[in-house]
């Protein structure tokens, strides 16, 4: 037998045999076609879903396309360019689009010319009827998600700034390319809550990204019968159990999925929503924000009383079932294998396992954000004198002087000075008209372990805490985060290893922490608090992970006695918790102690037990926690 090696990209671990490298060519063939069916499956969905989003543009809210910049991701842009009619606006949104541009507010030019507020129109505005094409989805500002939200809700936008008041029509759907490298860049969800699709294109090749037919006389006619089209209530009822065996806990993807399946239905001429409607929006809607696997019914291990026993020549084959069977299959499972089939392998693998997890979009670890009048990204302006630094705004500084200037006009006027200079209109601007532009950067995370390496902690954990410690410290250098590390043991703290970047220095200090002595609990988070505070005087966002059991026995002063070092401990853990540090305790006794977690609770620090973890799962739920 000829031997093939396995396939890389295609064959993912635990998805085939264990013996891959053995299979004969026919078997990796068959392996090859069945990955390029499913590819072609996907980008088939991924056509659809422009089309259907191209049908109802308002009615389905968005669609979040995740995709880095590329040829795929440029393709189906272009078909869902040609597929929607070109007399409809199609605004793209910058990342750091200001809230005037966006919302709308005063016109200055306008404003100072004719001396009352002018207003202007904003960008969604200028999108009604449209779709808005939402760049670097996952690094949207919060105020930017936040509006995009509010008009997606009301269908309008309302402005109130600059002395302008008005209510504007905003109907339009969003694309949102989302260009996450890693799961914890993600577009908002605030705004992914709104979105009906939700398409992955990161892993199908450019082979398999085909031109699909484009048809706008289709979509115009879909969007004429949309409103015509029914949904019977066992349709509604097959795509709400569906979603809730998927374990979909928000009520707008059902919605969405109704809106999906009557698209779907429209786009085919029909004005009846059908089976094969309700699957293509539980594959588009449902099937990406599956939180949990369906679970089957148990088989029926013995036969009814009041049955007769099956006959002796029925057979068993599927082949020879009647296709009767998959008819009178009740709708809703028929749904839910349609959701499910379209389910990614990881994400199932991942549901198996029990590691989905909610991640936020900074996940504790990329710094806090800091305002200031100094340096970093603009971020919006306020009331001010320029000077120590801070610097004018010019633009919005004008903007707070327009609307007051046909007043100061006619005040000049009555007190007999000109108005006029040179031939031109002067624009008269007032100390409470200046503003001076904010700033808001990120400051850098500094993750300081601080290890409990004395005598009880070595005989019980010590060598597997150094284990997950080391793993700890390679996330922090991917992330580009200053790692330090301190270690309490015998008579006092020690500061083995200073704020740095450099992997080498954390794991040449790491392996030479020693083991052995008394516990100087107290004296640990005295020196973790002074090298927090350090760290914040700084600029910088420290993260402390304390590793200890949590039993003290010698104080402050370095004399034993477990009373006066717990005593001691606990106060050092209130004040601690008064310098309102971000913090973690790794109870690494082998049993839950509650030394350990009145420590946290006194520290105002999240406790985390492990009794019986090894290295690579202390550092998943650090990771998990912090």
């Amino acid at each position: 037998m000829s031997t093939a090696a396995p396939l890389p990209g295609q064959i993912a671990p635990g998805q085939v045999p264990a013996d891959a490298a053995t299979v004969d060519a026919a078997a990796a063939a068959e392996w090859q076609a069945q990955q390029a069916s499913q590819l072609a499956a996907r980008w088939s969905d991924a056509c659809l879903a422009a089309a259907l989003f191209a049908a109802d543009p308002v009615g389905t809210g968005g669609v979040n396309l995740r995709a880095l910049p590329g040829p795929v991701r440029d393709i189906w842009l272009e078909l869902l360019r040609e597929l929607l009619p070109p007399e409809e606006p199609y605004r793209r949104v910058p990342l750091h689009i200001a809230d005037g541009r966006l919302l709308g507010g005063l016109d200055l030019a306008a404003t100072l010319h004719a001396g009352r507020p002018v207003a202007e129109r904003g960008l969604l505005a200028e999108a009604d009827g449209g779709v808005v094409l939402l760049a670097m989805a996952e690094r949207v500002a919060r105020n930017t998600a936040a509006h995009l939200g509010a008009a997606l809700d009301n269908r309008e936008v309302m402005v109130e700034r600059d002395g302008i008041t008005a209510r504007t029509p905003a109907r339009f759907g969003v694309v949102a390319l989302d260009e996450g490298a890693n799961d914890e860049e993600q577009v908002p969800d605030t705004l992914k809550d709104r979105f009906a699709v939700l398409l992955d294109l990161s892993d199908i090749p450019y082979s398999a990204a085909l031109p699909a037919d484009q048809d706008l006389d289709a979509i115009r006619g879909a969007r004429a019968r949309l409103p015509h089209v029914q949904l019977s209530d066992d349709m509604l009822e097959a795509i709400c159990g569906t979603a809730l065996a998927l374990g979909v806990g928000s009520l707008r993807a059902s919605l969405f999925a109704q809106r999906i399946a009557c698209a779907a239905a429209a786009l085919d001429g029909r004005d009846v929503v059908e089976m094969d409607d309700v699957s293509a929006a539980a594959r588009l809607v449902l099937a990406p924000r599956a939180t949990r696997i369906p679970v089957p019914d148990p088989p029926e291990d013995q036969q009814q009383p009041d049955e007769p026993p099956p006959e002796d020549n029925q057979d068993d084959d599927p082949d020879s079932q009647s296709p009767e069977q998959d008819i009178d299959k009740p709708l809703e499972d028929v749904v839910l294998e349609a959701a499910q089939a379209a389910i990614p392998d990881n994400l199932l693998a991942m549901l198996k396992m029990g590691t989905l997890r909610t991640r936020s979009r900074s996940g504790g670890k990329s710094g806090a954000s800091q305002s200031g009048s100094l340096r970093g990204r603009p971020a919006g302006t306020r009331r001010g004198e320029p000077g120590a630094g801070a610097r004018l705004a010019v633009i919005d500084t004008l903007r707070a002087a327009a609307p007051w200037q046909r007043l100061r006009r006619a005040e000049r006027l009555r007190q007999g000075r000109s108005i006029t200079q040179g031939g031109e209109v002067l624009v008269e601007v007032r100390q409470d008209d200046f503003r001076v532009t904010r700033y808001r950067q990120r400051s850098e995370t500094t993750t300081i372990f601080v290890v409990d390496a004395s005598g009880s902690a070595a005989l019980h954990r010590l060598a597997e805490a150094k284990g997950a410690v080391e793993l700890l410290l390679a996330d922090c250098y991917v992330r580009r985060d200053r790692v330090a590390m301190l270690a309490f043991r015998g008579p006092g703290a020690e500061l083995l290893l200073p704020p740095t970047r450099s992997l080498v220095r954390a794991k040449r200090s790491l392996a030479g922490l020693p083991g052995g002595g008394g516990t100087p609990l107290a004296a640990g988070i005295d020196a973790a608090v002074e090298l927090a505070d350090g760290v914040q005087r700084r600029g910088g966002t420290p993260v402390v992970v304390l590793l200890t059991d949590g039993r003290a026995n010698v104080s402050r002063d370095g004399i034993g006695g477990r009373a006066r070092a717990t005593e001691d401990a606990l106060a050092s853990a209130r004040a601690f918790r008064t310098a309102e540090l971000k913090a973690l305790v790794v109870d690494m006794s082998p049993r839950p102690r509650p030394d350990a977690e009145q420590l946290a609770r006194a520290m105002g620090a999240v406790y985390l037990p492990l009794p019986h973890a090894d290295a690579a799962a202390l550092s998943g739920a650090v990771q998990a926690v912090a």
